[in-house]
């Protein structure tokens, strides 16, 4: 028999689903009657709603089950891989016919997702095999500059995708600019969005790409020392990343004269936050690496000038550098080509809430809010109707149903009032309550404010109390009024990014459904 490729997604999405006992179930079986396939645990391919999920790859094609638990593992172990019959009824994709499952791959670019749910996250030749590490090698074999490696980026039009979508290669261009004995490369893995995993699908399923990302930004800007840091409710994303970094340095594509290249020098550890959401600011996280309570300082000196331990500094998150090599290797051209003209590229989504298909998609920039739900997502739960979607977290708003075909790029989203975030995307339908939703969020940045500054710490908190009170039935004449006051007072007056945006779903759902307070 042909030697065939068995693949488990065993992201934390897919563990928690059930995926050790279906893998433990296929490779007993291996053993037991000693088939002569190859068994690979994965990650993520983004169809958590269908987990477990099981890939089998054979001479005819690919062939991915959806949820499969260990009795319908041993069925398909019997018929698939022992006797090269597809089990059709439990395929959720295939190259050889249509699924019911077809229009949630319609539709989506994979750049920073392109290996998750594809390779071995723990192997790193499974990596190289995709071309990994040959960006960061054309860039050393090539002699490419500094300056060229940041103009590419700057010519991809790549945005900071961890929610302020600032350029890219503009905040490499400022760390470049600043000389200094040291520099330092960041890696914001703080994801503390409710209802967002992005970020801990890419560390746990491609967690190279975000090394190689931050190699090449730590050549771009001439750093020796990168941390990523992430937090300790994500042990599984620091265990592969932590395997990473240990084949990485083997191979000697981390630590002295990479690639050979000599003088260039550069290294990566793990810092572990303790959960605390405000620690997502760049500065309250650098203060955290530091040792130090996780507050935000006042900018400027922004990082790229005075950032960790007082040097220049270049923070990015995790989708971010996922991008960088794809970019480096096809040129900035097969990168802009996707998006709109201020939002190039691709964007992940995060689906959760009430809707059919939860899970993560990644699309140009410039589809609609309403394909992602209804083409990608499927749809709404129960068939009921959709009401609004939350987007970009605690800091972003509910955008209406009638709103659903803005285009998801970072211009058209802000100008609803909410923001692009991270790419939480949180689906309600007709029987979501909006002020409760915004007491909801509005509970979680309170509870997460530093008590830094003045108007966060107890603006938010007056807030809360109105929120609550209206939610049981007690409102007042004058409420929503103060509502509207104490946000923006909180915005124009607090200093970090947290209390600057924590009225947002407080003011989006007055905006767009004032009857309902």
């Amino acid at each position: 028999m042909e030697q065939i490729k068995v693949l488990v997604g065993m992201a934390s999405c897919g563990i928690a689903a059930g995926a050790g006992k279906v893998f433990e179930k296929i490779d007993s079986l291996k053993k037991l009657e000693k088939q002569p396939f190859e068994l690979i645990k994965t990650g993520c391919v983004g169809m958590c709603y269908r987990e477990p999920l099981v890939e089998i790859i054979d001479s005819t094609g690919s062939f991915l089950y959806g949820e499969i638990n260990e009795a319908k593992a041993v069925e398909i172990f019997e018929k698939h891989i022992k006797n090269s019959e597809p089990v059709k009824e439990y395929v959720v994709k295939t190259n050889l016919f249509s699924t019911e499952d077809e229009s949630y791959w319609n539709g989506q670019t994979k750049i920073a997702l392109k290996n998750c749910g594809i390779i071995d996250p723990e192997n790193i030749d499974d990596y190289e095999r995709q071309r990994g590490y040959q960006a960061i090698k054309k860039i050393l074999n090539d002699s490419i500059s500094q300056e060229n490696v940041i103009q590419t980026i700057l010519d991809s039009g790549l945005r900071g995708r961890g929610g302020g979508g600032f350029s890219t290669g503009m905040k490499w261009k400022f760390a470049y600019n600043n000389k200094s004995d040291k520099k330092y490369i960041i890696c914001n893995a703080d994801e503390g969005d409710p209802g967002a995993f992005m970020d801990r699908s890419v560390l746990e399923s491609d967690p190279h790409a975000v090394l190689e990302g931050m190699t090449i930004a730590a050549y771009a800007i001439g750093a020796s020392e990168g941390v990523i840091y992430c937090r300790a409710e994500y042990p599984l994303a620091i265990i592969r990343l932590n395997i990473a970094l240990e084949q990485s340095r083997k191979k000697g594509y981390l630590g002295k004269n990479i690639f050979g290249k000599q003088g260039f020098n550069f290294d990566i550890h793990v810092k572990e936050g303790a959960g605390a959401f405000v620690c997502g600011e760049e500065t309250a996280l650098m203060a955290s690496i530091e040792g130090e309570r996780g507050m935000p300082r006042k900018r400027p000196p922004f990082p790229a000038a005075s950032g960790l331990w007082k040097k220049p500094t270049n923070i990015n998150n995790v989708e971010t550098f996922a991008n960088v090599p794809y970019i480096v290797l096809n040129g900035a051209a097969s990168y802009n080509k996707y998006g709109t003209e201020k939002s190039k590229g691709t964007k992940v989504f995060a689906l959760t809430g009430k809707i059919k298909r939860g899970g993560l998609v990644e699309v140009p920039m410039g589809i609609t809010i309403h394909d992602i739900i209804f083409k990608l997502g499927g749809g709404i739960q129960n068939d009921k109707k959709f009401k609004a979607v939350q987007l970009g977290g605690p800091s972003g708003g509910c955008i209406p149903e009638y709103l659903a075909d803005t285009l998801v790029d970072y211009d058209s989203v802000t100008a609803t009032g909410a923001i692009m975030g991270s790419g939480g995307m949180v689906v309600m339908d007709e029987t979501t309550c909006m002020v409760d939703m915004a007491r909801f969020f509005l509970d979680f940045t309170q509870k997460e404010s530093c008590g830094k500054c003045t108007f966060c710490r107890i603006g938010t908190k007056r807030m809360l109390e109105i929120l609550i009170r209206i939610t049981e039935g007690e409102g007042n004449d004058g409420d929503i009024e103060a509502l509207e006051e104490l946000s923006y007072q909180i915005k124009d007056n607090s200093l970090c990014g947290l209390g600057q945006t924590a009225p947002n779903p407080v003011l989006t759902t007055i905006k767009y459904f004032r009857n309902e307070y």
